[in-house]
């Protein structure tokens, strides 16, 4: 086991040991985002899978567990969530995996989180969508959240690197 991989099994021993005490939204997110990070570090496909499990697991009931929880908690809970289900697009290229981001992120779509466009318009292009991927992609530029070499270099806009709506939106963003 690699060194950087021990802390995070560590913590999830911790987090584990935490949630049998009760648990919180917070917490829910700290498990689900350690797990994440398992699944970008191993190469092996079915382990992958049962990290994105557990994780999808953790997110949805801390979303759904809870009544009350601040709307940035929520939308941090969504965001992971909607991260999970790319990678399992990522993983299998099943394109169910970006219907289903999308069906959890167009009810929270605000300016405020600008990250929650980058995402639909992931899911968008991950199904092959040019113009929702567009519109999602403009409604991403004009937020604070915005990051220029994320959309360079991220394989899922590649194909939009050609086109002149592309071209312009990062040109507007370079001055």
């Amino acid at each position: 086991m690699s060194d950087h991989i021990k802390p995070i099994i560590q913590r999830i021993g911790e987090t584990d040991q935490l949630f049998l005490q009760g648990n919180t939204p917070e917490l829910a997110l700290e498990r689900a985002d350690l797990r994440l990070q398992l699944v970008t570090l191993s190469q092996l496909r079915q382990e992958q899978i049962h990290f994105l499990q557990e994780a999808v697991v953790l997110l949805e009931q801390g979303r759904l567990e809870f009544e009350e929880m601040p709307l940035r908690l929520y939308v941090d809970l969504s965001l992971h969530l909607a991260k999970a289900y790319m990678l399992y697009f990522e993983i299998t290229r099943e394109e169910r995996f970006a219907i289903i981001t999308q069906q959890i992120l167009k009810p929270i779509t605000h300016d405020d989180f600008g990250d929650i466009y980058f995402f639909l318009a992931y899911a968008a292009a991950s199904k092959k969508e040019p113009s929702l991927t567009r519109h999602w992609l403009k409604k991403y530029s004009a937020t604070q959240a915005f990051d220029l070499e994320l959309l360079r270099q991220h394989p899922a806009f590649k194909a939009f690197h050609q086109d002149v709506w592309f071209s312009q939106m990062l040109q507007s963003k370079l001055h």
